[in-house]
């Protein structure tokens, strides 16, 4: 099970971290993501990290989010800084059975586990 927090409304250039708490599993094999879903759009990919802290972005906010993961507290985070508008919606956190490969790893059929999700909002 994943919950997901540290959602909120924050000014446009603010920053926010989101954190995603794993319970009932550990995490350190499994490939862990965050998405996102804007209103009436498709669930959009953003990074995802491997167990040896390896990571992967869309190019949409590279440079601007970073995933990080502590796997003694089973719990992953999204840093989001230098936020915009557009990154207004839903964010979700995802976890794999089993540790995925690079391509794998930017779609949402590959994650077995999500959490709740939790609304990011950017005012302007």
């Amino acid at each position: 099970q994943l919950q997901a927090s540290g959602g909120g409304l924050v000014q446009a250039g603010g920053s926010l971290r989101l954190s995603c708490a794993a319970s009932g599993r550990t995490t350190d094999s499994a490939t862990m993501a965050w998405f996102r879903q804007a209103s009436g759009k498709e669930r959009e990919f953003i990074g995802s990290i491997w167990g040896n802290g390896g990571t992967n972005y869309a190019d949409s906010v590279k440079g601007r989010f970073t995933i990080s993961r502590d796997n003694a507290k089973n719990t992953v985070y999204l840093q989001m800084n230098s936020l915009k508008p557009v990154d207004t919606a839903i964010y979700y956190c995802a976890g794999s059975k089993r540790s995925l490969s690079y391509a794998n790893s930017r779609s949402p059929a590959s994650y077995a586990y999500w959490g709740q999700g939790t609304q990011v909002t950017v005012s302007s």
